[in-house]
């Protein structure tokens, strides 16, 4: 834009208009990389340390934890096996053979049997112990880790705080900037305005602050009509809402976007989502209209107000 700016030369309302909004780019930008920063090194950075550092080895933990606790489901349900078929063995070796009916070499596999799964108890008993010792030293240590998640929520909690801080800074930055803008920009209206006098009359008659108010992207709001070329000595008294009345013509309607509290008797609370009329007096701040809702006036902020046509 400043090179443009040259191109068409400086001297040049466009130019001038040119250069002012590309020095403000220019503070958009650097204000926009100084949030990068402070976000990347007060809460990014933070974030990424613990998801790759302590979060990983927590992980990794818990995921041991769970196998020991599948192995020890495994050494139980191993010995419960165990101890049924010890069980079901000693009642068969109890019992009184008949030998008629039953060989005597059936007799002594039994008892056999029976040795053999008293041996297989006793392994799984000893299985399962030392499983649920591991699995008692692996609990300890996922524990103690868990534990020390509550630290880091305090710290990141803190990066949190800072990073919302950061944030604020920097859109209340950018609106400054382009509050700045916006006024630098109304002092050179008053060439535009005076050079489309000759072919627009109506225009001649809106003060050059409500032309400076008037951006592409927001509709315009219609003023009280003023003499062009006559200061706006009462302007401060004319602000007044309780002693100002609305104009002939001209008023628009507008729809509350938010919930507005007002901050002293010279403004209008406001409730989402209900319907008001607005309109806007010479020398008045350009981000506050009048708005009008049965016998209750009083000035709102046009940033809490959807305009309609």
């Amino acid at each position: 834009m400043t090179e443009a700016a040259n191109d068409f030369g400086p001297g040049t309302p466009y130019g001038k208009t040119l250069i002012k909004v590309g020095e403000t780019q220019r503070r958009l930008g650097a204000a926009e990389r100084d949030f990068i920063h402070s976000a990347s090194i007060n809460f990014l950075t933070p974030l990424r340390n613990f998801l790759e550092g302590d979060w990983r080895t927590i992980s990794k933990e818990r995921r041991i934890l769970q196998n020991r606790r599948l192995d020890l489901d495994a050494c139980k349900a191993r010995l419960k096996k165990a101890k049924a078929a010890e069980a079901k063995a000693a009642c068969e070796g109890d019992a009184v053979p008949d030998f008629q009916e039953t060989r005597p070499r059936n007799y002594v596999l039994s008892a056999s049997a029976s040795a053999l799964w008293s041996d297989e108890v006793e392994k799984a008993e000893h299985e399962l112990r030392l499983t649920q010792t591991e699995f008692d030293r692996q609990a300890e240590v996922t524990r103690l880790l868990l534990e020390g998640i509550n630290s880091t929520h305090v710290n990141h909690l803190r990066c949190l705080h800072e990073f919302v801080e950061s944030q604020t800074n920097y859109y209340a930055q950018c609106y400054q900037y382009m509050l700045d803008l916006q006024k630098q920009l109304g002092r050179f209206s008053g060439t535009f305005v005076g050079n489309a006098e000759s072919t627009s009359p109506a225009a001649a008659t809106s003060p050059p602050a409500v032309a400076a108010a008037t951006v592409p992207a927001v509709p315009t709001i219609p003023v009280v009509p003023t003499i062009v070329g006559v200061p706006n000595t009462v302007a401060e008294g004319v602000l007044n809402p309780n002693e100002v009345k609305p104009p002939a013509s001209g008023t628009r309607k507008a729809r509350v976007l938010y919930d507005y509290e007002a901050a002293d008797s010279s403004e209008l609370a406001l409730l989402a989502d209900e319907m008001i009329t607005v309109y806007s007096l010479p020398g008045m701040d350009p981000d506050w209209l009048i708005g009008e809702r049965g016998n209750q006036k009083g000035k709102v902020p046009v940033t809490y107000l959807e305009l309609l046509s």
